[in-house]
């Protein structure tokens, strides 16, 4: 499993655990891989992830971003931002478990934002999770 992959699962599944998203998200959580047809507002897709390497001392290491949309119909940007908000405080910081031989070094909340939709119908909400991710033997 790729770093990137085994960081996207355990992010998810720890968002997806915490009571204040799943106050915000439903149980189970809509927190989808893909944007789902005919989804339940509000919901969260993942979205953009970029890596670069970054070993250090023999060891396989890769800094990983990991974007998640958060996306609103009737709360707007107030309920995209608290939705956001929830989830910075649980992923900021979080100890995560990740498969497939890798180890999470860190992971932290380092942007959001929320603002309209072009049609203005829809609010989005944005996060962004950077991670430092360490191959294990």
């Amino acid at each position: 499993m790729s770093a990137e992959a085994a960081f996207q699962d355990a992010l998810t599944q720890h968002l997806s655990a915490d009571a204040g998203v799943i106050a915000l998200l439903g149980d189970p959580p809509r927190v989808f891989d893909e944007e789902p047809a005919g989804a339940a507002y509000p919901y969260v897709t993942i979205g953009r992830g970029v890596s670069e390497d970054a070993d250090a001392s023999g060891t396989r290491v890769i800094e990983h971003r990991l974007t998640l949309h958060v996306w609103v119909r009737h709360g707007g940007r107030r309920e995209a931002k608290t939705i956001v908000d929830a989830m910075r405080t649980a992923g900021h910081e979080a100890a995560l478990s990740l498969a497939g031989g890798w180890r999470c070094v860190f992971c932290r909340s380092v942007y959001a934002d929320a603002f309209r939709t072009a049609d203005s119908r829809i609010a989005h909400g944005v996060i962004r999770f950077r991670a430092l991710l360490e191959e294990v033997a």
